[in-house]
């Protein structure tokens, strides 16, 4: 039985990485060699030129730091506006919080596609359109439910006896928050800062509805605009643009996927 289940988890997982492996191969692929047929062999090392291609093509380098702007800076306000959230709805007393619980998770559960028309037509009269500011608000918005979620999980497991003896001692609830909560909840707001990054650099939806300048539009937006340059630079450049502007999110993920397996290991409702 044993053996059965872990090849069952091997095959599932070749699976999983099949559409990959094509990625890459075919990005190492040469541009002026690409026949058109998926290759499932490398045709070539000409990985770094089709990088060097797609970086110059689709202008990579501005949206890339657009991206990690907006990760890095919704990721913090969403995790801390979360944080606040779920110290509310665990620690102080008070009624409906399962109520309160999922009016703010819900915002996670209905799909990005049907805030799109009222959005933009709010944006395009509010001035917000095409601005940073705009982009960052939408991100932050979308970032906190599933933020909220993982904090307000995390704090369920501290005990109550630590607020009760801290405001034993004088303590006042923000004074138990930012001393003993937010300490005692550092590597949920780690995992849950990733997690909002990683989503932050890879959405596309947003970013191609809400921007169009170079100035202003993430990553992924400017890697759209590659792909609509098919014919032009070649799939093996768009291929390889694609490993590299997921290289960042690959990097972060490795470097703390401890963080996920040491705050994420339950949830509760």
């Amino acid at each position: 039985m044993k053996t059965l289940r872990s090849l069952i988890v091997v095959l599932l997982a070749l699976i999983w990485f099949l559409p990959t492996y094509l990625i890459v191969v075919n990005a190492f692929t040469p541009n002026d060699a690409y026949t058109g047929d998926v290759r499932w062999f490398p045709g070539g090392v000409a990985i770094f030129e089709n990088m060097a291609a797609a970086w110059e093509a689709a202008q990579l380098g501005p949206s890339m730091l657009n991206s990690f702007a907006y990760a890095v800076v919704a990721g913090c306000l969403a995790v801390l506006v979360a944080a606040f959230a779920g110290f509310a709805v665990t620690a102080i007393p008070g009624g409906r919080r399962i109520f309160w619980f999922w009016l703010i998770y819900a915002g996670s559960l209905f799909p990005a596609q049907a805030f799109l028309r009222p959005l933009f037509t709010g944006y395009a009269e509010s001035g917000l359109y095409d601005t940073g500011m705009g982009l960052l608000l939408i991100y932050v918005a979308t970032c906190i439910p599933f933020s909220f979620f993982i904090m307000r999980n995390h704090m369920l497991t501290i005990p109550p006896e630590v607020a009760e003896a801290a405001q034993l001692d004088g303590a006042n609830w923000w004074r138990v928050f930012t001393r003993f909560h937010l300490p005692l909840s550092r590597s949920a707001l780690a995992a849950a800062f990733i997690f909002q990054f990683v989503w932050v650099w890879n959405e596309l939806l947003f970013g191609i509805t809400l921007s169009y300048s170079e100035q202003i539009r993430p990553v992924m937006a400017a890697l759209a605009g590659l792909q609509s340059n098919y014919g032009t630079v070649g799939p093996p450049v768009v291929l390889a643009g694609a490993l590299l502007v997921s290289l960042p999110t690959v990097v972060v993920f490795l470097a703390f996927q401890r963080v996920f397996a040491s705050s994420l290991g339950g949830t509760r409702i």
